[in-house]
């Protein structure tokens, strides 16, 4: 189908072509049938490439519905020359892109519904026990019965408060809404207001606190170091016996500084040490308290500031994590 403007020009190339055959053919015939020879090759010439060039947009343009329809296995690459050429390898591009933010955001429906599941998962089961404890509340009289009720209760709200809390602090660090600090900060400090909401557990269960670690700077935010550091300790404390340690000990490097967090707990599998990090994962030697978030949460700390963290453990010995300090970041 020819466009108005294409049939206005064609028009006008007849038109042309006609009025000078004419006064062609009143001056020599000759010249008069040249003259109309040459300009209806011309129009050929002119509607044969309109017709070309509408083919390609008509190809073009049945490209372009089957990518609405969702179909992008289609390769259009064209390395001629010419516009159309250049418009086939941009709508390339643009289906290459469309396609990748597709197959995205099916993976991230994926991600989703998994995280859902696991959260109602990890909700459910003190849920399910404060209900409990609730319904035996009505009727018991004991009075030592009630307070050891309630405090399962108050344990149980301890754990969905601490699991809320991360996901939502996770859940910033992947939508990318928290801003992170990249200043200089002594190592010291924020360990020690890491240390603080442990001191009292630490205290009542006898675990030795051996902090031997020789301060030094790096680039951060210190209070999601601080985060990070802590659910580190959390981790340690609750695989550690009663009457355990937990050593504290750094080293220096001249392309990183490192900070170590040692237990002498029990340890993690061989076959768990892949996915510690993976949230929600429940290894062998799981804490009954664990939730599974709070290394995910520290890895994620780690990597938003260019840093990194590493775990060695050996069943029955311990396990020792390194957090990385990259001196240079680029």
């Amino acid at each position: 189908m020819i466009n108005k403007d294409a049939k206005i020009t064609a028009l006008l190339g007849i038109g042309i072509t006609a009025i000078l055959s004419i006064i062609c053919f009143i001056i020599n015939v000759w010249a008069g049938a040249f003259c109309l020879v040459l300009g209806i090759a011309l129009t050929g010439v002119y509607f044969y490439n309109i017709k070309k060039r509408n083919d390609k947009i008509n190809e073009l343009n049945n490209y372009l519905s089957l990518m609405c329809s969702g179909n992008f296995d289609l390769d259009i690459m064209d390395n001629s020359e010419g516009e159309m050429s250049i418009l086939k390898n941009n709508l390339y591009k643009i289906m290459t892109l469309l396609k990748t933010q597709n197959e995205q955001l099916n993976t991230d429906k994926l991600y989703l519904a998994d995280s859902l599941a696991d959260i109602s998962h990890q909700l459910k089961t003190p849920l399910t026990s404060m209900m409990v404890m609730s319904d035996l509340l009505k009727d018991e009289k004991n009075e030592d019965k009630r307070n050891e009720f309630l405090s399962i209760i108050e344990v149980q709200l301890d754990k969905m408060k601490w699991l809320i809390t991360n996901l939502l602090k996770i859940s910033k660090l992947d939508t990318g809404t928290t801003e992170f600090k990249h200043e200089k900060f002594n190592i010291s400090p924020v360990l020690e207001k890491s240390l603080k909401p442990f001191y009292v557990t630490c205290d009542i269960r006898e675990i030795e606190i051996d902090n031997e670690i020789n301060d030094f700077e790096f680039v951060g935010d210190d209070n999601w170091t601080g985060e990070a550091i802590e659910n580190i300790i959390k981790n340690c404390i609750e695989h550690t016996e009663n009457n355990g340690t937990i050593k504290f000990f750094s080293e220096r490097t001249n392309v990183y500084n490192s900070l170590f967090i040692q237990d002498n707990g029990c340890g993690i599998a061989k076959e768990d040490l892949p996915h510690i990090f993976e949230r929600f994962y429940h290894g062998k030697n799981s804490s009954s308290e664990s939730v599974g978030i709070g290394l995910a949460l520290a890895k994620t700390v780690l990597e938003k500031e260019k840093g990194d963290i590493i775990v060695n453990s050996e069943l029955g010995k311990g396990s020792i994590f390194e957090l990385r300090f990259y001196k240079t970041i680029v």
